[in-house]
């Protein structure tokens, strides 16, 4: 089966609700789609999410590293020199990890399909369902209260609650949401690199002193500054997540070394795709730390790759994997079944992706 063309495209999709962070608002998912076409006909499916604020690939950088360096590098290669592939990949250009990210999940779609297997069992097979939490957006307290009662009532049993934007509103935000949820919810806090370490300390503690229970706090501080990522961690009780610091393997190995954080978060987008994400699981396997696996806003393209790696490892324990069940609609036809909080693959070969609703492809 070898590759024989790049093909790109494009789809919007609506958010049920406004998605927002301590750095951005978003309103609809629009991202870049990869076919990688063969010679026997078969159509490996890819995505990429321009998220230029957190990875810094924009929907012009998406395309141009694909059109300029990697259809040039693959084009011509057998899928089952899968190595051969993924090194050309990762050294035609430098960074634009999006990009990768969309060509390296449809070349492991094509992979699962040469083989005639869904790709998580091709990856480690240790499961086929897993469950998600749900991300509760930033917003005024008692919205936010209001927003995670809805959540449990749709069958979530653990809530991600954005924090961030103010140190002390973020304290009322917590304990509003405790209050309406009681204590048999799990919750878990993302700062999206909003506090100062000595902020998340502070803000931290008094939650801890609140009993309001939380599972961790994910990335409180500034990707690059891992000193103050390290105070954090030495200082609270609650388990630290590094998320926005976790690009690749070698961010992966640094955090560990200096026990930065306790656990680490793979998103696709970031590491370029399900061949560097799996380096991180060794290493943290070798550490023995668990890791998340969690998504940017995007469609079910991406996502479902996404729960393909986290189906194959035992090492990735908790999952944030709700961006299709934030969007209004679904394109994307086949893949693995979002039901809420529960995801459940089939065994179609590869991704089991079928076609794709309202994409508008490149000319």
């Amino acid at each position: 089966m070898k590759i024989t063309d790049i093909k790109i495209g494009f789809i919007s999709v609506p958010l049920t609700t406004p998605f927002k962070t301590a750095i951005r608002t978003v309103h609809s998912v629009n991202d870049v789609i990869v076919e990688v076409h063969t010679d026997m006909g078969n159509i490996g499916y890819g995505e990429a999410a321009p998220t230029g604020v957190i990875t810094g690939d924009t929907k012009g950088a998406i395309i141009g590293a694909i059109e300029d360096h990697i259809k040039k590098a693959l084009v011509g290669l057998e899928i089952e020199n899968i190595e051969t592939i993924m090194a050309k990949l990762n050294n035609c250009v430098v960074s634009n990890y999006s990009a990768k990210a969309a060509v390296d999940i449809a070349i492991y779609d094509l992979f699962g399909q040469l083989y005639k297997a869904p790709l998580y069992k091709l990856l480690g097979g240790y499961t086929k369902e897993l469950t998600t939490d749900i991300t509760i957006s930033v917003n005024e307290p008692e919205e936010m209260a209001r927003d995670s009662i809805r959540a449990i009532n749709l069958g979530y049993k653990t809530l991600k609650i954005k924090v961030g934007k103010d140190a002390k509103q973020d304290i009322l935000r917590m304990k509003a949401i405790r209050t309406a949820i009681g204590n048999d919810i799990d919750l878990r806090i993302d700062a999206n690199q909003g506090w100062t370490p000595k902020e998340a300390v502070k803000a931290l503690r008094k939650m801890e002193d609140a009993g309001l229970n939380i599972e961790f706090v994910e990335q409180p501080v500034l990707a690059h500054d891992l000193v103050g990522f390290k105070h954090v961690t030495d200082n609270i009780d609650i388990p630290t997540l590094a998320d926005e610091s976790v690009f690749g393997a070698y961010d992966a190995l640094q955090i560990l070394q200096l026990r930065a954080a306790d656990i680490i978060n793979i998103k696709l987008m970031k590491t370029g795709g399900i061949y560097n994400a799996l380096k991180i699981t060794s290493i943290a396997e070798v550490y023995g730390v668990e890791c998340m696996i969690g998504c940017m806003l995007e469609a079910k393209i991406s996502v479902n790759a996404a729960v393909h790696l986290a189906a194959a490892k035992s090492i990735i324990t908790k999952i944030d994997l709700d961006g299709p069940v934030l969007c209004s609609q679904d394109p994307i036809h086949g893949g693995a079944i979002f039901n809420e909080s529960k995801i459940t693959l089939n065994n179609e070969p590869g991704l089991g992706i079928k076609s794709i609703d309202g994409i508008v492809y490149k000319e």
